[in-house]
């Protein structure tokens, strides 16, 4: 099981020094991989009582494929994970190009995974529709993959429409792997079915087990062997011991994880402090 870490975007700060350091620190401790979290814009809540997220404008958030451009020269043995870009916000040729980019700069350690997004205001402001955000996801998926192991594409959708045109250069990874995260229903169905992965972000009736046998189930039901489908799961490690998180990685390798990231949330901030607590989680877990 690959033990990586996810980077701290709203603890961190924003000096680069910081951020290199924390991910040469990660590096150097032996964790395989970082994975990042997407927000483009967060909502002045001020005038807003019943803010759904957890997310507000005052929430900093470094956008993680130019992050990702950085951490490949700083931090150059790193897999970078994407984990999750809201893909339905962004123009998928775009994200297409960039993550060949990515996926070039790190010499094919490179992860995209997608979900659907909550924040209204962020697909608002980026003159994308939130309301059929799901039915676009999956076409946009198809146009990556397209875009990513052919020179040129031509594709009429309902959601896109590509004139024989493609990016170049091509990613080292012919596709990329895209993993899926979500909670609801309809989003693990999706991953089961179409991902080469599957970040579990909540269970079903609050049964992590019941959950990844269904997900296992939904996988076979589309004619595909669960154990080529990766999982990922977080531990944080800002909440209890070291022993607690050696129990919770083995519990969820027993679940199926392929891969684990560690993560210091409440009251950590800052990168020292960040990499104070990679240093304990490398002790207890690799």
């Amino acid at each position: 099981m690959q033990v990586g870490v996810v980077f701290p975007q709203t603890s961190i700060g924003a000096d680069p020094g910081g951020v290199r350091a924390f991910a040469e620190a990660a590096a150097g401790l032996g964790f395989r991989h970082l994975l990042a979290y997407d927000h483009v814009l967060g909502a002045d809540v001020s005038s807003r009582r019943e803010w759904p997220g957890p997310y507000t404008s005052e929430h900093q958030f470094h956008e993680i494929l130019v992050l990702f451009g950085y951490l490949a020269a700083v931090a150059p043995e790193l897999e970078l994970v994407a984990g999750v870009l809201v893909l339905p916000q962004r123009q998928t040729a775009l994200v297409a190009k960039q993550a060949a980019e990515v996926d070039i700069l790190t010499g094919g350690r490179f992860r995209l995974g997608v979900g659907l997004g909550w924040n209204f205001v962020e697909f608002e402001a980026l003159g994308e529709d939130f309301r059929n955000r799901g039915r676009r996801v999956e076409e946009q998926i198809e146009v990556l993959r397209r875009l990513w192991t052919e020179p040129a594409v031509t594709f009429e959708g309902r959601y896109h429409t590509i004139p024989a045109a493609g990016i170049n250069p091509l990613p080292l990874q012919r596709p990329i792997p895209v993993w899926i995260g979500g909670s609801a229903q309809r989003a693990i169905r999706r991953a089961a079915r179409i991902a080469d992965g599957y970040f579990p972000q909540r269970p079903l009736d609050g049964d992590w087990a019941r959950t990844m046998e269904q997900f296992r189930a939904w996988a076979e039901e589309a004619g595909r062997d669960p154990a080529t489908i990766g999982v990922e799961w977080r531990i944080d490690i800002s909440a209890g011991p070291p022993d607690a998180w050696s129990r919770e990685a083995e519990e969820w390798r027993a679940l199926g994880a392929t891969h684990i990231s560690v993560v210091a949330r409440d009251g950590v901030v800052g990168p020292d402090a960040h990499i104070d607590y990679l240093a304990r989680a490398a002790e207890a877990l690799l």
